[in-house]
């Protein structure tokens, strides 16, 4: 049976340059540090289904991240790239005074949680991918292509005369986000919206930056690349893909299977856990219990067996 955490959820803010990163904490205080990075355009209301099924010794901090849910957006003129992200991760878990710490990281977090651990390999014991592979790679040729496209997008918006957001009600903008977002269970859509809203004038509106759909120029590298940084982490690795999920349903044209396979072979050669559940790419927040005994059993074999830092 699954010790699990106390429900109580309590709400936090850390300042960064630009305004404030927000997120929310679960857990006793000094408990083992865990960070969670929510994916694309999501926010960290993914993981508030599976925490509370996850071991009560951990002490969960899930963080909006830049642009997303309720943090500050980023300053006019600057891109939302991976390794910006990198460095508000070395932000946050300086705010929290951790020294070494676990990840649990979706899709684009997951990615961002490969990134850090490969540079910063002495602060991370362990990481968790959630339907993610930690690298999204594209072919050599295609990469100055992306590059001017996202520089072009930025540059574009920028010429626009200020927009106002689009206003919905609350049925409306959920009728939106379940069509964008199909996979989403009713549940889920309406958790995801609780920090995804924002009251406007005339209605709600949703929270996040319009710029992060944005092309990410910095997102887009190398197969060689991805797999020299891959072999620079140090951390055990659990990845959790789903059967339906970002590998089966994006199709070749945005991550052949070569690229899968060849990330996923890095994993296994290394020795981590590579484990395929049934469910979609958002099955931690839609179906959590298929994912929860993984994540507390990796939790427990491989962090709970390391001391706490002093």
């Amino acid at each position: 049976m699954l010790s699990t955490v106390k429900p109580e959820v309590s709400e936090l803010s850390i300042p960064v340059p630009w305004g404030e990163i927000r997120g929310r904490a679960w857990g006793p205080e000094h408990g083992r540090p865990v960070l969670c990075l929510h994916g694309w355009a999501d926010n960290c209301g993914t993981f508030n289904t599976l925490i509370p099924l996850l071991p009560k010794e951990c002490r969960y901090v899930a963080v909006d991240l830049a642009g997303h849910g309720l943090s500050s957006h980023r300053p006019a003129g600057v891109l939302y790239t991976f390794p910006a992200n990198v460095a508000d991760v070395r932000r946050i878990v300086d705010g929290l005074q951790w020294t070494t710490f676990t990840i649990i990281g979706h899709s684009m977090g997951g990615n961002i949680a490969a990134l850090f651990s490969a540079l910063y390999p002495e602060m991370v014991n362990a990481f968790i991918l959630l339907d993610a592979y930690g690298f999204l790679p594209t072919d050599q040729k295609e990469i100055p292509k992306v590059m001017r496209q996202g520089m072009d997008e930025m540059l574009q918006y920028e010429k626009k005369t200020e927009e106002k957001k689009r206003v919905y009600t609350y049925e409306k903008a959920a009728e939106r986000l379940q069509a964008a977002n199909p996979i989403l269970s009713e549940r889920s859509v309406h958790t995801l919206l609780e920090r995804g809203l924002v009251q406007g004038e005339g209605g709600l509106v949703f929270s996040r930056d319009l710029r992060i759909n944005f092309t990410n120029i910095v997102r887009y590298i190398s197969l060689e690349q991805s797999l020299e940084i891959q072999s620079r982490i140090q951390a055990s690795v659990l990845v959790v893909l789903g059967d339906k999920g970002f590998g089966a349903t994006t199709g070749p044209e945005l991550y052949p299977r070569r690229f899968a396979s060849k990330l996923l072979q890095g994993y296994y050669d290394r020795n981590h856990t590579v484990v395929t559940v049934a469910g979609d790419h958002h099955v931690h927040l839609n179906d959590p219990e298929v994912v929860a005994p993984l994540v507390s059993d990796f939790l427990r074999t491989k962090v709970f067996s390391q001391h706490l830092p002093a």
